[in-house]
């Protein structure tokens, strides 16, 4: 009976999917225009580019691919975390300036965001 019964339970979690993972929602900021971070090293040791799609995250691993989705405009981007920040306790992503300007507007400095691991 105990064999049934552990066969069973091992079946149905196989049967039931995986729940996505959620996103999560937050502010986001960006940087790498007219601050001096272009062309200097990130917490990863890679060369910031301000241009290519990367992120700063507070303690998701370095390599971690997001898609980041301005709801309001519905534009989204993949980015890789390649630095550590922001460091505006209010904010979630710092993200380089390439990778924001394709989701909002970089003359308003910060945007709401949500973003989930890929």
């Amino acid at each position: 009976m105990f064999k049934i019964l552990s066969i069973l339970a091992v079946a149905s979690s196989l049967l039931i999917p995986m729940k996505a993972e959620a996103a999560s929602c937050t502010s986001a900021s960006y940087y790498g225009m007219g601050d001096g971070f272009h062309g200097r090293l990130t917490a990863s040791g890679q060369t910031f580019n301000a241009y290519a799609n990367t992120v700063a995250h507070p303690y998701l691993p370095f390599g971690t691919r997001l898609r980041v989705t301005n709801p309001t405009t519905g534009r989204s981007v993949v980015v890789k975390v390649n630095d550590r920040g922001p460091f505006v306790a209010s904010r979630g992503l710092d993200m380089s300036y390439g990778s924001f300007a394709s989701i909002a507007s970089p003359s308003r400095g910060v945007a709401r965001v949500c973003y989930r691991v890929i």
